[in-house]
């Protein structure tokens, strides 16, 4: 396992008091990235991901489309061979996750007409992929995440007279209980000593408040599981996590924005969330 003294001990404070960001994720890539270790780069390239899974998806609606791939993984020119060796039936590049594949030769073999929700579906072949990481917590930080998001859409789903089974993405014990239970907790609630808090959020109105105590159930879990881990690369991967939140939070307007960095520095160590309607 590799420690990150030094790296660590210099990372810089996360700080809203003036209203602005002094470091950003993008900074992350070009100045913290380049110092893990092969191993740990992975990990983290996880994250960065999700650029990828978003350019993707654009390409395959048009490969002529503009995509900005400076917080990714892989370039345009690359993806697009993604798209191109499934349709000239080459065998995949083992430089590109699987599912990059298993996804385009579902969104191609995809009628125009059915192709909405396949973003959805994009986003569980990505959670399955990263849980199967093979480090503790990065895996268990993306079950969190579909397990929340698969939770709270199956609420609004029952809530809605839709057709739940249809709603969980990925594959994991949540997402099947979500298919399958018609128990009013999904049978969950024993397993997940979050599940109470989530009622209580799918129960909140207010969007804005709704994502905030999303990111605040978020942040409070990384704390809780990262408190013995001081310089390594889980340490370093919070960071990032935190650094995206809070980042999405000083995209908001200035006037709205201001009021959410109050809040936010005064339940830094304890809690923290972002609108919907602002999330890329």
């Amino acid at each position: 396992m590799t420690n990150y003294y030094c790296l660590v001990t210099g990372l810089p404070e996360l700080s809203l008091e003036d209203g602005k960001l002094s470091y950003t994720v993008a900074n992350f890539k070009t100045e913290i990235y380049p110092e893990l270790s092969k191993k740990d780069k992975k990990l983290v390239d996880l994250f960065y991901l999700k650029f990828d899974n978003h350019n993707l998806l654009t390409l395959l609606k048009d490969k002529e489309a503009s995509v900005d791939a400076s917080l990714g993984n892989y370039s345009a020119d690359e993806l697009l061979s993604v798209i191109t060796s499934f349709k000239e039936e080459t065998a995949p590049d083992k430089k590109f996750p699987i599912y990059f594949y298993e996804f385009a030769e579902l969104y191609l073999n995809t009628p125009d007409e059915e192709r909405m929700g396949l973003e959805d579906k994009l986003y569980g072949y990505y959670y399955n992929y990263a849980m199967k990481c093979g480090n503790a917590f990065v895996s268990a930080w993306f079950e969190l995440n579909l397990d929340v998001n698969n939770i709270l859409a199956a609420m609004t789903a029952r809530k809605y007279k839709m057709d739940v089974a249809k709603v969980p993405v990925g594959s994991n014990p949540v997402a099947e209980a979500l298919r399958i239970s018609n128990a009013r907790d999904f049978g969950l609630a024993d397993d997940l000593e979050y599940f109470e808090q989530l009622v209580r959020i799918n129960d909140t109105v207010d969007l804005v408040e709704r994502e905030k105590k999303i990111d605040m159930l978020k942040w409070n879990w990384m704390e809780d599981n990262t408190f013995f881990n001081y310089f390594t690369i889980e340490k370093i991967f919070v960071f990032l996590m935190k650094l995206e939140m809070i980042e999405r939070w000083v995209s908001l307007d200035k006037e709205k924005g201001n009021e959410l960095f109050r809040q936010l520095i005064d339940q830094l160590k304890d809690e923290v969330q972002i609108p919907q309607e602002f999330r890329k």
